[in-house]
């Protein structure tokens, strides 16, 4: 997915009370995770590459948000971007 796409899911679907999204890729296991908009958001997003904290540290990074518990991931590897609630993962 290029970047408008996945930046006009972020902005027209995503909420604070829905902000988990499950993440398609075109070559590997679809990803249960929550977009982090840190400090670099601005410069990573103008290259593709999201900050992800997947469905395994949701619990940890709400409680604390660590900085270690998020991935990268590059946006040109997504194939689909959709909403899910907290039970569907």
């Amino acid at each position: 997915m290029n970047i408008e796409e996945i930046e006009h899911f972020l902005d027209k679907k995503t909420s604070v009370e829905q902000r988990y999204v499950k993440i398609n890729f075109k070559n590997r296991d679809a990803v249960f995770g929550m977009f982090v908009k840190e400090k670099d958001y601005s410069h990573l997003k103008s290259k593709n590459f999201w900050r992800i904290v997947t469905h395994t540290h949701f619990a940890e990074y709400n409680r604390t948000p660590d900085p270690e518990l998020v991935r990268i991931f590059s946006g040109s590897a997504f194939s689909k971007l959709s909403l899910c609630k907290e039970g569907d993962y």
